[in-house]
């Protein structure tokens, strides 16, 4: 029987499976332990995480006997992949688990974007009217939507769009125009900086590397449409935040939706007060309650096959 060691949230059938089968230490506040985490990873056969548990360095080292990282979710920035496979463990990401709920969440907050009418509930509820103020939102019909970054979360978020009655438009560093998930989703190929300058909504959908880091610098959100709307459900690092807010305060972009930061949790910081137009969430863009329990199945399903 192995040892499983959950360090961050997941569904309670999922480890309830994982239980049956093998001894299992699932705390969910255990990422922010680190001396007990260190002291459990060591008689670990498999670990399972979410973004924050970093797997590298003191807790890598930690992990002698690991055969098998779970992450619940797509991102690997926070495990030192080439380092575990050098040490003989696999790593399972939870691809395509979440895509659906990341793309749901791009849909929503760009029609809520566009729109501007649904921060009024306190007004209208305190007497007040503010109807022409709030007459002039826009309709999502019509719109472009710009993704960069093409994987399955662009695709399926461009299959809603096209529903929606939007265009798409899509720039990929790893796919040529001729691919087919392009005509596949019903979108365009483009350049990276057509794909920013033409789009009435521009959706980031890449991972966190040395070259998209910073990608979404001041000078890249100049180059927005005006009024155009900015998503990011991908990583923090890869937009400039100060450049943004200032974006948004100055009225150069019609609004923002950011779930991932720089730093997580977003430290206490002024340069997004005032944002008018602005929508930030803690990192949940790709966790619901149905793609909790479609993530945490397939990584449970995962290990349990790694662990045989």
């Amino acid at each position: 029987m192995a040892q499983i060691v959950i360090t961050e949230f997941m569904d309670e059938r999922a480890v309830a499976r994982l239980k049956a089968a093998h001894q299992v230490v699932y705390d969910p506040k255990l990422v922010d332990e680190a001396a007990r985490l260190a002291q459990l990873a060591a008689g670990a056969d498999a670990i399972i995480v979410r973004n924050r548990t970093q797997v590298r360095g003191e807790l890598l080292a930690a992990l002698r006997r690991c055969r098998v990282v779970g992450r619940l979710g797509v991102g690997l920035d926070n495990i030192d992949v080439p380092a575990c496979e050098a040490r003989g463990m696999q790593v399972i990401p939870a691809t395509g688990a979440n895509a659906l709920s990341v793309a749901e969440y791009v849909i929503a907050t760009a029609m809520v974007l566009l729109r501007g009418a649904y921060g009024a509930s306190a007004a209208v509820a305190g007497g007040q009217w503010p109807r022409n103020a709030l007459s002039n939102g826009r309709e999502i019909h019509g719109k472009t939507l710009g993704l960069v970054g093409f994987g399955s979360i662009g695709q399926l978020t461009a299959g809603l769009a096209r529903a929606m009655g939007m265009q798409v438009q899509a720039f990929d560093a790893m796919m040529d125009q001729d691919h087919p998930a392009f005509a596949q989703a019903g979108a365009r190929c483009a350049g990276l900086d057509e794909v920013i300058s033409m789009s009435d909504v521009v959706s980031l959908h890449v991972p966190l590397v040395d070259s998209t880091r910073g990608l979404f610098n001041a000078e890249r959100i100049a180059a927005m449409k005006p009024g155009a709307v900015l998503i990011n459900t991908a990583r923090g690092g890869i937009i400039d935040e100060v450049a943004l807010a200032a974006a948004l305060r100055d009225g150069r972009l019609g609004g923002a939706a950011i779930d991932v930061f720089g730093s997580e949790p977003l430290p206490l910081s002024a340069h997004f007060e005032a944002c008018p137009n602005l929508i930030l969430t803690p990192h949940i863009a790709g966790v619901s309650f149905e793609s909790n329990e479609r993530v945490s199945e397939l990584i449970a399903d995962k290990v349990l096959e790694a662990l045989a």
